[in-house]
């Protein structure tokens, strides 16, 4: 077998490609949901909005089912704790995934205005929460969540969702929010013409500034007023997953020195910062395809940021820095990583290949006088 440790981290990059993967191709569905009411404004441009994502939106769901079952699997302790712990604010966000197919699915079915534009609010909704509250819990994770272990290792949460909602994870989701708006623009930009693409131009501009501004003030805060954490044991990266055998401590600039100690990781703020600006130029040269790709480098930059600077804790405790989990010491045992890696391998190339079999297949804009053909566009 491969080395336990090795194998841990393997699934810890695994995880953060998946996230990755995630944010970038559901992002721009979720992007284009936040921005439909603004700009599209006839309801021919807002079948434009909604046919811009109608195709592939389904698949690219694929990937949060992923991570999720990848932390299921990979990582159970982490699943146990953040599903268990931070339920509510899952709730949520699943309520808002379910109304997205639904909100597309069902303003079609009539054509009296009141009911597409109840429907079209819906469909804001149901990219506006998900967007926000992604966000928000990778606030909370770089803060701490208030949990700990008894002696059975059963988990005690301490927290509510009102307690999720501190002024440092509101700004995270205000980053998270602005990244996957801009994500949305480009996406609309490339997939749609006349005022619609346009309009996301404009609209990717105020995405971009304001995700550059929020990214370096939280990027401020997390550095200078925020306790990271830190181990203060020694750790056999091969040794059994038994969160409670270590100590942890919460140190003033934990998270800043993790940088300065590993300075390769600092590529990933580069890359946010470098998308972000790419995609601006790109969208004021009218360039959306470059716009999209360098939005995809900000989106991927940003949430490896939050795992650099995490590493190699996946969940931290304030309730008790002791019971904080780590990648060491929360994964599944050396025989079911090595079982699910090889499935990866197998199957990952395939899911790859599929998805861009899709994408060249679906290439080219949706315009306005093309939807008017519903056998084609059926939102």
């Amino acid at each position: 077998m491969i080395d336990y440790g090795i194998l841990r981290l393997v699934w810890w990059a695994l995880l953060g490609t998946l996230l990755i993967g995630f944010a970038i191709l559901d992002g721009f569905d979720l992007g284009a949901a936040v921005l439909h009411p603004f700009v599209a404004r006839s309801d021919a441009e807002r079948r434009q909005t909604l046919n811009a994502i109608g195709p592939v939106w389904e698949g690219n769901q694929v990937w949060l089912i992923l991570g999720g079952g990848a932390i299921f699997a990979a990582f159970p302790a982490l699943y146990a704790v953040s599903f268990s712990g931070f339920y509510l604010a899952m709730f949520l966000v699943l309520l808002g995934l379910i109304l997205r197919p639904v909100a597309i699915t069902y303003r079609s079915k009539l054509e009296a205005l009141g009911w597409r534009r109840a429907w079209d609010w819906i469909f804001f909704v149901s990219g506006f929460v998900p967007a926000l509250l992604f966000g928000v819990a990778f606030g909370n994770v770089l803060l701490g969540a208030p949990f700990r272990f008894d002696d059975q290792l059963n988990v005690v949460y301490e927290g509510n969702l009102f307690g999720l909602l501190s002024p440092f994870a509101l700004l995270a989701g205000l980053v998270s929010l602005s990244m996957i708006t801009l994500q949305g623009a480009t996406w609309l930009a490339t997939k749609t013409e006349g005022p619609v693409a346009f309009r996301a131009k404009l609209a990717g501009w105020l995405a971009a500034i304001v995700l550059l501004a929020a990214f370096t003030y939280a990027g401020y805060w997390g550095s200078e007023t925020i306790d990271g954490y830190v181990l203060t044991s020694a750790v056999d990266p091969s040794g059994p997953s038994n969160p409670l055998a270590k100590t942890v401590a919460r140190e003033a600039g934990a998270w800043k020195a993790a940088y300065e100690a590993r300075p390769w990781t600092l590529a990933a703020p580069a890359a946010a910062y470098f998308g972000a600006l790419v995609a601006m130029l790109a969208l004021a040269f009218s360039a959306p395809l470059v716009a999209f790709i360098g939005s995809s480098l900000a989106v991927g930059g940003v949430v490896a940021t939050a795992g650099f600077t995490l590493f190699p804790f996946l969940l931290p405790s304030s309730a008790d820095p002791n019971h904080s989990l780590t990648l060491w010491d929360a994964s599944s045992s050396q025989r079911t990583l090595t079982l699910m890696l090889a499935a990866v391998i197998v199957f990952l190339p395939i899911v790859l290949a599929y998805t861009a079999w899709i994408y060249n297949t679906l290439r080219g804009p949706v315009t306005e006088a093309r939807v008017a053909d519903k056998d084609d566009y059926p939102y």
